[in-house]
């Protein structure tokens, strides 16, 4: 499936709307803040349709799945959208991630535990609050939102230290660029190193810039956070991915992939792409393919784009990090 999808979901106390565009969307929050309201009624309208007082609308079927036959429901459903309350124990399971990586339907699930198993975006995990909508009225509206940013701080950052998740390209690209700074760059080997890198990173004075891949670092978003709440002086950079950045910085050669970049859910199908940085990392590969001299390989990057041309352009779109001081 592609594409994005609004989805509006009311009875007469409470209303959602929003909007899903990922294989996988996740809805967190405290006990009571209203995921498993929303699946509820979404379950109600299933079974009694208008009768169950819900009113629901979609361009995609919604469905809801729980612990009973969860995997031939699973392979049975199409084109839909899934959604699965916590507590259901096969969300951890590696059986169901290979049914989600298989699947052309979307996916949202209700969870505060981490998914490790599962690929999913920082920018695709969402909280609930009262909104303010509809005050003078009976029923109340549930704004789901984004936790988090691209970036953890909103201040101007000029960091010391650079810790990469990436251990290939990625690293010797902001390795390169941190040298021309007398910056000391370190490579976590890894989405699930960060906090083990950071704690030897930490023993030294100074900001610390911590760069991963957004697209697929949701599962270690929470931990991630709830230790940027009680260190100073980290800040976290999280773009799609280090495809992403290179791509966006249209400073490669006959490679102009802008209404792509405007718009990725639009050409991002959820059964071939586990996550968004498979895809970026393909379209750069496939795009650069015929070029020697630019032909991407994630495991090498090739010199050229060590260049101050590419660097500067990069250096531009990484917001609120000062790398010139």
């Amino acid at each position: 499936m592609k594409d994005s999808h609004r989805i509006i979901v009311e009875s007469r106390k409470v209303k959602y709307d929003f909007t899903v565009k990922r294989n996988i969307t996740i809805l967190t929050g405290d006990s009571g803040s209203g995921k498993t309201v929303l699946i509820d009624l979404i379950r109600d309208y299933r079974r009694y349709g208008s009768d169950s007082g819900v009113f629901l609308s979609c361009d995609r079927e919604c469905r809801t799945i729980d612990n009973e036959d969860w995997e031939r429901q699973i392979s049975e459903i199409s084109n839909s959208i899934i959604f699965i309350d916590e507590g259901n124990r096969f969300l951890t399971s590696r059986k169901f991630a290979e049914l989600v990586q298989k699947s052309d339907n979307y996916f949202v699930i209700a969870t505060r535990e981490k998914l490790p198993m599962l690929s999913y975006s920082v920018n695709e995990i969402y909280g609930f609050r009262k909104s303010g909508k509809f005050h003078e009225a009976r029923q109340k509206y549930n704004e789901i939102y984004h936790l988090y940013g691209e970036i953890s701080e909103q201040r101007m950052v000029c960091p010391q230290y650079v810790l990469t998740e990436d251990s290939n390209s990625g690293y010797e690209f902001f390795s390169d660029l941190s040298k021309q700074k007398n910056i000391c760059c370190f490579s976590a080997n890894g989405k699930s190193n960060i906090i083990f890198g950071l704690h030897k990173i930490k023993k030294k004075e100074g900001t610390c810039l911590v760069i991963v891949d957004g697209a697929a670092f949701g599962s270690e978003m929470r931990d991630v956070s709830e230790y940027l709440k009680v260190a100073d002086d980290i800040v976290l950079y999280a773009p799609e991915s280090f495809e992403w950045l290179l791509l966006s910085t249209n400073a490669i050669p006959n490679v102009n992939v802008s209404p792509i970049l405007e718009h990725p859910e639009k050409y991002i199908d959820s059964k071939e792409y586990v996550s968004w940085e498979r895809f970026f990392t393909t379209l750069l590969v496939k795009r650069t393919q015929n070029n020697s001299l630019w032909a991407y390989s994630k495991k090498k990057l090739p010199a050229v784009y060590l260049s101050s041309k590419l660097m500067n352009a990069a250096k531009k779109l990484m917001k609120l990090i000062q790398w010139d001081v």
